[in-house]
């Protein structure tokens, strides 16, 4: 269901100039209201101004709260709050005194009624907001909340208007005794809706239909009265034991997990190292032999005796003048004179094109008989 635009149009309108007049605007006490489903006080003028009787906005008097909306923080122009036996208004002009039983009164507004000679004993000490010095304020009505059990009593019934998730209204009707106050009985009694008359409030565990009737103000979906929910919650001594050891066992099992973690980690770089350094000795190992078979190559190259009695033959041979331990060289035979040494270094797989093979054949020039000079 759509609102019409007109209905929209005026609530925009109200919206947006409602209680926007300054100080020293014009303003009409008139207009001073509670606003419809919500209850809260509407005036022409702004947060920090009030409707006079000459029709202008002046500069409000007082302040119920002690910080009060519409003011700066730490502001140094905050009206002043009200004394003993007085009370700020809902237009918050100026300070007045207290009512005395009978008077009429703002709604809800229990702290403007002047309080019993008695108020001591009648005086709400549960924090609930049940009465103010042992008055209260129903139907705009000043009373003291010194009835005893079985006395008639007065309730308060209002009209709220509520919101679902889509927007539709609806009425929350709340009765004042069911949520904050227990009508005009004394502390410890509750007014009844239906026969309106003060009962003892009831105890933990009997059947109820309301807050109001429990000692605890919590009266559970089940219909007893259960433990009040504003108490602190006190929990039994192996329920922290059993905290205390859960956060225990949680630390150390993260640190010996992360440990174990770690050093699985490290036995694992351990072994890639190992395996690195183990390569690079073999690889070195075969560059040394390499280069050593190389040494002895030519160390055998050089050390080939040769036949000739010139001194010049002990240069590769050394002094060697015993023709029957030289060998019988190739030349002998009309063969060129070259190394009967072959030396053949393989790869692992015995192929003669390996490229790691080494094939040495180094042929020995003949001397020639010159005067000392190759």
């Amino acid at each position: 269901m759509f609102l019409p635009a007109t209905l929209i149009a005026l609530s925009w309108f109200s919206a947006v100039f409602a209680g926007s007049a300054n100080f020293g605007d014009s303003c009409s006490v008139s207009n001073n209201r509670l606003q419809v489903g919500t209850y809260q006080f509407y005036t022409d003028c702004n947060s920090v101004t009030y409707c006079a009787s000459n029709g202008t906005c002046a500069h409000r008097g007082c302040r119920r709260d002690d910080f009060p909306f519409g003011y700066p923080q730490d502001s140094d122009n905050l009206p002043p709050k009200c004394g003993k036996n007085q009370f700020c208004p809902d237009e918050m002009d100026d300070c007045l005194n207290v009512l005395p039983v009978g008077s009429a009164c703002q709604m809800n507004r229990d702290d403007q009624c002047e309080g019993p000679p008695n108020y001591k004993d009648l005086l709400d000490t549960t924090n609930r907001g049940l009465n103010v010095n042992g008055s209260v304020c129903l139907n705009n009505v000043c009373m003291w909340a010194n009835l005893t059990e079985n006395d008639d009593c007065v309730v308060q019934n209002t009209a709220y208007i509520g919101y679902t998730a889509s927007g539709d209204e609806f009425i929350d009707i709340v009765s004042r005794y069911a949520t904050n106050e227990l009508g005009n009985c004394r502390v410890g009694l509750y007014c009844d809706a239906q026969s309106l008359k003060c009962f003892q409030e009831k105890s933990l565990g009997v059947s109820c239909d309301a807050d109001k009737e429990c000692s605890t103000w919590n009266c559970m979906s089940s219909g007893v009265c259960g433990t009040d929910q504003a108490l602190d919650r006190h929990l039994s001594s192996w329920v922290y034991a059993i905290v205390g050891i859960g956060i225990f066992v949680g630390m150390f099992g993260t640190l010996i997990g992360l440990f174990c973690l770690h050093t699985k980690q490290r036995d694992a770089e351990r072994e890639r190292r190992l395996r690195y350094w183990r390569e690079q000795a073999s690889s070195n190992a075969f560059h040394q032999n390499l280069s050593q078979m190389r040494e002895a190559a030519r160390s055998s190259i050089l050390s080939i005796p040769v036949i000739g009695s010139s001194t010049r033959s002990t240069l590769y041979g050394g002094n060697n003048s015993d023709d029957s331990h030289a060998p019988m060289m190739p030349n002998a035979l009309g063969q060129p004179r070259t190394s009967r040494l072959r030396n053949h270094v393989k790869a692992d797989g015995n192929s003669e094109d390996d490229d790691e093979s080494l094939i040495m054949q180094q042929p020995v020039q003949s001397l020639r008989g010159d005067d000392g000079r190759f």
